[in-house]
This record gives C-alpha cells, sequence and structure tokens, in this order.
C-alpha cells in the first residue's frame, strides 16, 4: 500500500476545449508550492489530480498543508493506492482509514468505478467494504444521510484509492491563468485581502507599495513584506516594488490646496502604478478601496482617482463592510501583522477636512502647480525591488 494525495479540481471541471491549459498551470503552481519537500509525481484524470511520492523521505504532512493554498484546489484528501483486487480493499480500507473510524460514530461507503471492467459494480464494493468495516469496528452504525466519516472507493485505471472525508481547499482558479495585475499594498488590512481575492480569480501578483522615509520607518517596510509573504502562500512568488514617495507627499503638501492632499497623492499613485505595472506586462492594477470607508474612497473620489490610469483598476472590496473584510484577513493570517502600528505614506499629512465630493477639474488645476512626469520620474529611477517567496 502507497500513500497519495488526491486533488479535486473544482470549478476547472467546469471548462471546455481548453481544460487541460488550467490543469497544465495548476500542476506547475503545486510543483512550486511542493519545491523542497521530496520528489512527486502529478497525474490528471477527469476531474482529479494524483500526487504521487516519488521518494520515501517526501513529507506528505508539509505537501497538504501547502497544497490547501494553492488556488485552483477545490478539495484534497490523502488516499491510499492499492491494487484492484476486491480482497485487498477489504483488508486494506479499515486499515488505512483505522484513526478516523475509530474516533467516529457513524460511516457510510461511497464507491466510483471509473473501470468499468472491475467485476464488482458501485453498489456492490459499497455493501462488502461496509460489511467489512462494522466486522472490524463494531461500535460504528451506518448512516446514510449524515455521516461522521465517508469511506470513499474509486476503483481506476491502474489503482484502487481509498480515503475519508475531504478537506477543503482554497478554491478558484489556479494563479496565472487570468494573467497579471499589480496591487497596490498599503500595510493596512484591506489591500492584503484584495490581492488574495483576486489572486483567487487567476491572477498573478506584482506589488507596489510607497514609502516616505523618515516619515514613514523602516518597520513599516518590512510589515508589507511580511504581509507579501503571507498572501505568497497562496499565490505564489510576488515581485514587490518599493517607490519612495516622500518627495512627490511633500511637494504635494507645499503646492496644493490641503483638502485635495490626499486625492492629489493617489493619483500619483496609479501614476507610479501604472508604468511599473506595464514593466512588469500586467493589464490591471488592484487596490483595496470600499466605498464610503473614507473621505478618499467616495464615488466622486475614486472617479477622479479612476481619470488617471488607462488600464482597468480592480477593486474586489468595494461592496464589503469591514467586518467581512476582516473575517477574511483572520482566514488567511494577515490581519495581526495589518494592524501593526507602523503607519504607511497614506497617513502622511492627512488634511483635517479633506474633500469628499471633488471635481475632476479641481485635481488638474491643483496638479499644474507640479512638474507631474518628473516627479514620477525621480519616484520610479529610485524605486526598490524585492522579490518575495514564502518558501525561498
Amino acid at each position: 500500500m502507497k500513500e497519495i494525495i488526491l486533488i479535486k479540481n473544482g470549478e476547472l471541471a467546469l471548462k471546455g476545449l481548453n481544460r487541460r491549459t488550467f490543469e497544465d498551470i495548476l500542476v506547475k503552481n503545486m510543483r512550486h508550492r511542493l519545491r523542497g519537500l521530496g520528489k512527486f509525481k502529478f497525474t490528471p484524470a477527469q476531474s482529479t489530480i494524483m500526487v504521487e511520492p516519488e521518494n520515501e523521505d517526501a513529507d506528505l504532512d508539509e505537501a497538504e498543508s501547502r497544497l490547501l493554498k494553492v488556488f485552483g484546489i477545490a478539495a484534497l484528501s490523502r488516499a491510499a493506492a492499492v491494487e484492484k483486487d476486491m480482497d485487498v480493499i477489504l483488508a486494506s480500507a479499515g486499515d488505512y482509514l483505522c484513526d478516523q473510524l475509530m474516533s467516529a460514530e457513524t460511516f457510510k461507503v461511497e464507491a466510483k468505478r471509473a473501470d468499468k471492467h472491475f467485476p464488482f459494480k458501485s453498489p456492490e464494493i459499497c455493501a462488502e467494504v461496509g460489511g467489512k468495516i462494522l466486522e472490524q469496528f463494531p461500535h460504528l452504525r451506518v448512516d446514510v444521510h449524515n455521516p461522521d466519516i465517508v469511506v470513499m472507493v474509486e476503483v481506476r485505471d491502474y489503482y484502487t484509492y481509498i480515503h475519508g472525508n475531504q478537506i477543503k481547499g482554497a478554491g478558484g482558479m489556479p494563479v496565472g491563468s487570468a494573467g497579471r495585475a499589480a496591487l497596490l499594498v498599503s500595510g493596512g488590512i484591506d489591500s492584503p485581502v484584495a490581492g488574495w481575492m483576486m489572486a483567487k480569480r487567476g491572477l498573478n501578483l506584482v506589488g507596489v507599495h510607497f514609502a516616505s522615509p523618515p516619515y514613514t520607518s523602516p518597520r513599516a517596510e518590512m510589515k508589507v513584506h511580511t504581509l507579501c509573504k503571507k498572501v505568497a502562500q497562496y499565490c505564489g512568488h510576488i515581485p514587490l516594488y518599493v517607490v519612495p514617495f516622500t518627495r512627490i507627499q511633500e511637494e504635494i503638501k507645499e503646492k496644493c490646496p490641503e483638502d485635495l492632499f490626499t486625492l492629489v497623492m493617489r493619483r500619483f499613485m496609479m501614476r507610479c502604478a501604472e508604468k511599473l505595472a506595464l514593466k512588469e506586462e500586467c493589464g490591471a492594477l488592484i487596490t483595496g478601496e470600499s466605498v464610503g470607508q473614507v473621505a478618499s474612497q467616495t464615488m466622486q473620489a475614486i472617479a477622479c482617482t479612476d481619470a488617471v490610469p488607462n488600464m482597468p483598476v480592480f477593486r474586489p472590496l468595494i461592496g464589503m463592510d469591514k467586518d467581512e473584510v476582516i473575517a477574511i484577513s483572520r482566514k488567511i493570517d494577515t490581519f495581526e501583522t495589518s494592524i501593526l502600528p507602523y503607519e504607511d505614506c497614506c497617513t502622511v499629512f492627512t488634511p483635517k477636512h479633506p474633500r469628499t465630493k471633488p471635481k475632476l477639474y479641481m485635481l488638474e488645476e491643483a496638479e499644474q502647480a507640479l512638474d507631474i512626469d518628473a516627479l514620477v520620474q525621480d519616484a520610479l529611477d529610485n524605486t526598490k525591488f524585492i522579490m518575495i517567496d514564502n518558501f525561498r
């Protein structure tokens, strides 16, 4: 008996003639995520991918933990791969699932017979295996509606796979199947969640962070590194650009109306981020904005910000309240890092009375006092690059 991991594709199964392309991307992502844990063989079959260790020292426990955070995986389960022989199946099911069956009170058996040449039909497999389990574990009783454990027997081309309850995966689409987008990551609660949500839809992420030393500390930047590292557990490596923003903010403070400061600043962020996004062949920008959350996120303010870039701006949190965002941030383990008290550049020179319903012409008039191209270019010339990879 050997042990493997069975991957259920979920949403990928709905794809048509290009499903194999999505599966290839998923397998590539899994290979990347399992680096350093041993050598694995990946075998797609229908809506399942078998992950089989090829050396004895492969770390299946850590492999399972990492694969649960790979987008594109709907569910997974550890399974015993045994011969397609009923006697072997009966001898193996109870032994392999012994711990789970001992701690359960109810069970049922389900069978899938992909190999139609197997002499027992699915109902017969269920009856035989169920009877054997009741002999081995007399404390159990059958519950076909709400069992503590479902014993699954899958008869496929080369092996029979026996496993217990499936573990829910990260879901979504494989990262890289939908292109690339640049995430404006501040260090707060919202932007890591926004990046995670768009990565779940298949986007590769490129991080863009704006730092304003000495107004922001090195700890604020390291906080962003940590957040990207946590998101990278789900989407793989994240190229991160740290853009020096001090000169731009000081120029805005000196030459622009105070009530428009935050909006002018955000428009500059869009300009810098778009140029870096184009450099990285990204097709969109991502922000963590939510309508009405702060003064710069009113409908009118967002419209003024969106007038700058010539690419789409994705805002996956746009209709969510803070409690919903916090719930996701806790789920992906970014919340405790996000609330560390290291201020980001968005809190520098915050106006006392920001304008909440600006008109575009107000921003354009205010920006005439600034050498926009020179300021943006100077910031980009001094931008720092870091490759974030949680498993490197």
